[in-house]
């Protein structure tokens, strides 16, 4: 991949200069067809849990398309990060020193990133985290502040399967009940491809269900997080 960034690179120097409009725009919700659109679904990792403190030190994400997880389709780089403090969850991640000293210079691969994406949807498990961190560093390392269409795939699942008995409301718990096994926990492109799968098995009720449409999918989690509410009160 730091191969075909580097020739990607070369062919758009001009985003260098902040120059947007030669990057793709977030698409809004409308009445894109599940099974036809094409959807990005990110994880990160980072130095710790505060947005306001902790930095990205890597990004995975593979793409939906059309229903399929298109594994020719990722995302996954270390960033090239070394002066940040990784103390507190190298053992967490795994991601040491080295591999930050070693990793990929972060203006360009969020150019890459921005780019690759084509201003399609983006989930997530627990989205908000997510969001938060990588369009802080968007928005401090190149100026952008376009904001794309987030999803929670921790509202997805139980808006689509409300009577789920999973043991709990984390990845691994969903990844259990529905028997998927998740290569390597806390690894950005695993915990990426982990969450596709999770959506997959969503999409696949919401079609069921007759929810067709980018649309529909939002009013269902509206409707969801409403309910919800409600029941805290």
């Amino acid at each position: 991949m730091l191969e075909y960034i580097r020739h990607w690179l070369e062919k758009r120097r001009g985003l260098k200069d902040g120059n947007w409009d030669n990057l793709p725009s977030p698409k809004t919700v409308g009445d894109q067809l599940l099974s036809e659109i094409r959807l990005i679904v990110l994880d990160l990792e980072t130095t710790g849990l505060n947005p306001g403190q902790d930095e990205v030190i890597a990004i995975g994400a593979v793409a939906i398309t059309g229903g399929v997880i298109h594994l020719d389709d990722q995302f996954d780089l270390i960033l090239r990060r070394p002066d940040l403090d990784i103390s507190e969850t190298v053992l967490i991640h795994g991601i040491g020193p080295e591999a930050l000293t070693q990793g990929h210079e972060t203006e360009d691969a969020l150019l890459y990133l921005l780019d690759w994406m084509n201003g399609d949807p983006v989930l997530a498990y627990h989205s908000a985290f997510d969001q938060k961190f990588l369009e802080k560093t968007l928005k401090q390392q190149l100026g952008y502040v376009r904001s794309h269409v987030w999803i929670d795939v921790a509202d997805l699942l139980p808006a689509f399967f409300p009577n789920a008995q999973t043991g709990g409301k984390g990845l691994d718990h969903w990844a259990d009940f529905f028997g998927l096994e998740v290569s390597e926990r806390h690894h950005a492109a695993a915990d990426a491809l982990a969450t596709a799968e999770l959506t997959l098995v969503a999409l696949n009720r919401a079609g069921k269900d007759g929810v067709k449409t980018l649309k529909a999918l939002s009013d269902k989690l509206r409707y969801h997080r409403q309910l919800q509410n409600m029941k805290r009160f």
